[in-house]
């Protein structure tokens, strides 16, 4: 039997991977809640928190929720598919690539609980599209203003590459998202090539135009999708460099240049 460890914020125990419907904080799912096993169930009603299509990534996610990290040893683990997560009705979205393994993965909440999410979150705070500065785990009174985020693969992928064939076979969940999310988004905030290639195939199968040739990513890069339709000006892309280690660490993204895409994420929105 699965050790039941608390959680950081209300103590209550549980297993990892977590069971669905069983209290940690703002878990979708019920314990009846359809899983998907396949591309095909993806497409249609399972719920995305209990989504089981991609053996590699389930194997992956409950093996990291099972064996923990030392430094969380103490911590159950969500260990299963990560939700979009912000408000119901956003002017922005922010589409990353896929929760980290000990992040998201340990969480149960988009960006929240490793490096990449502390660097996101502090921007977010700073331009005034979120409530706190931190985001460490689910439960914590952390909420988006006038924003929402989306993972394009969600769960968390090994070595943080998902394969081309999980990227597909998980792409209705977002594509379903963003045709619910669409008469309300202004502006997108793709955080990464992968990002930015995600959108504009989300965005293309929700029915909007995407201009051809195809935009090309770049931090700053803007491009405008559905101009001239029954949006009127359309949607506008934001590139942004991922916040990875890799790119904070070096310089290569700052804080100052992350400031100036979500500041004009928040212009473009009227937020």
């Amino acid at each position: 039997m699965t050790e039941l460890l608390p959680h950081p914020l209300t103590g209550q125990p549980f297993g990892s991977p977590v069971p669905p419907g069983t209290g940690w904080p703002d878990d979708p799912a019920s314990p009846d809640t359809e899983v998907a096993h396949t591309a095909d169930d993806v497409q249609l009603d399972a719920r995305v928190s209990v989504c089981a299509a991609c053996p590699r990534l389930v194997t992956w996610r409950e093996d990291v929720a099972r064996d923990k990290r030392a430094s969380f040893a103490d911590q159950p683990y969500w260990g299963r598919p990560i939700a979009g997560w912000g408000e119901e009705h956003p002017g922005i979205v922010i589409v990353g690539l896929a929760p980290a393994a000990n992040g998201g993965n340990r969480t149960g909440r988009i960006f929240t609980g490793d490096r990449s999410g502390d660097w996101l979150f502090a921007a977010l705070h700073r331009v005034g599209l979120a409530a706190q500065a931190t985001s460490e785990h689910a439960g914590d009174g952390q909420r988006l203003i006038g924003a929402r985020m989306v993972a394009t693969v969600r769960c968390a992928p090994p070595q943080n590459r998902p394969t081309t064939q999980e990227r597909t076979t998980c792409s209705p969940w977002i594509e379903r998202e963003i045709e619910l999310l669409a008469p309300s988004v202004k502006v997108v905030v793709a955080l990464g090539g992968y990002g930015w290639d995600a959108t504009l195939r989300s965005f293309r199968a929700a029915g909007f135009d995407v201009p051809k040739p195809k935009p090309k990513f770049g931090h700053g890069a803007e491009a405008t999708l559905g101009a001239g339709s029954a949006r009127g000006d359309g949607v506008t892309l934001l590139g942004c460099f991922h916040p990875s280690q890799q790119n904070t660490f070096t310089g290569r993204l700052t804080e100052e240049m992350t400031d100036a895409v979500l500041a004009r994420a928040k212009e473009l929105a009227g937020e």
